[in-house]
């Protein structure tokens, strides 16, 4: 399978940056640059994971059916891609025990975690557990994924491309089936921990 061309964003040079003082702009605009220089970091994986600590994501859990049984894992990266095909994305580290079977695997199910499923999140993300025994609900759904109890909303999909992203891959697939109409709230990572929306 052929990965998509990543298209390559255009760099604009003509207007100004937004930490950058415009000429003319004065001292305390210059002084205000000076301050962005001052605690600014070069970028590296520190930097981005430090920043990425910051923002506030959705938990779910990615399915699949390995050649020794049912494997799973917790995912922070889950993105909607499109509409019309209804495309979603995540990411899996090549090093990881899960990526054979994700590799493998022509079809995938991606479950919403509510937040009274802060215990389940956290077993996904835990190397070595036993994932799919007693507590855990689950049951073998369209084209034997397994398919989770009590989530918010799940989808089987298909996967249609693979990119190369360092020790990462990509995965883009396209939803096939799903359910939607789970009850609760969504569960959110921040902070480096499994958190409840508060209003």
């Amino acid at each position: 399978m052929t990965a998509p061309t990543v298209p390559t964003v255009p760099t604009f040079s003509t207007a100004p940056s937004p930490r950058t003082p415009r000429s003319g702009a004065g001292a305390g605009a210059a002084a205000g640059a000076a301050a962005f220089t001052d605690t600014a970091r070069p970028g590296s994986p520190d930097l981005l994971r430090s920043v990425f600590r910051q923002h506030a994501a959705g938990v779910a859990v990615i399915t699949a059916q390995g050649a020794g049984g049912p494997v799973g894992f917790t995912a922070t990266s889950l993105n909607s891609v499109s509409a019309d095909p209804p495309l979603l994305s995540f990411t899996i580290g090549t090093g990881a025990s899960t990526w054979p079977a994700v590799r493998d695997s022509e079809y995938l199910g991606v479950h919403i975690l509510g937040e009274h499923q802060r215990e389940l999140a956290g077993l996904f993300a835990r190397s070595g557990a036993d994932r799919f025994g007693p507590p855990t609900g689950w049951a073998a759904g369209p084209h034997g994924v397994p398919v989770l109890d009590g989530v918010l909303a799940w989808l089987v999909c298909r996967v249609v491309a693979r990119v190369p992203a360092g020790e990462h891959r990509v995965i883009i697939a396209e939803a096939v089936v799903g359910d939607p109409v789970g009850e609760g709230r969504p569960l959110l990572y921040h902070q480096g921990r499994f958190n409840a929306l508060r209003d």
